[in-house]
């Protein structure tokens, strides 16, 4: 017999109910969340490139949602000092190409 989840199960960060989807859209839906994994899906930025890359970002904002994508999993320090995607955070990118896809057909 499967077992069943616990609802007392260890909640997720970002999410009251723990359901990891809400936590997931509650990350990528903050101020530039999507648009550094953006910037870093070809290679490893440096935060001065990564800041230029995003329109001049806050400093102050910028490292903190770094962070959280740190903590995440999804962006890690790369050898040379500059922050780049761990495999997690390129295939979330994989994910959100057919969406992309999409996107750019809409806007023609």
């Amino acid at each position: 017999m499967a077992k069943q989840a616990s609802s007392r199960s260890s909640g997720v960060r970002g999410s009251r109910t723990g359901r990891p989807i809400m936590a997931l859209l509650d990350l990528l839906g903050r101020r530039w969340s999507l648009r550094i994994l953006w910037e870093l899906r070809d290679a490893p930025l440096t935060s001065r490139a990564l800041r230029t890359a995003c329109d001049e970002a806050s400093p102050t904002v910028l490292q903190a949602r770094l962070s959280e994508l740190r903590e995440a999993g999804f962006v890690g320090l790369g050898e040379a000092g500059g922050y780049g995607l761990t495999p997690l955070g390129r295939d979330l990118c994989e994910t959100f190409m057919p969406l992309h896809k999409f996107a750019e057909r809409w806007r023609k």
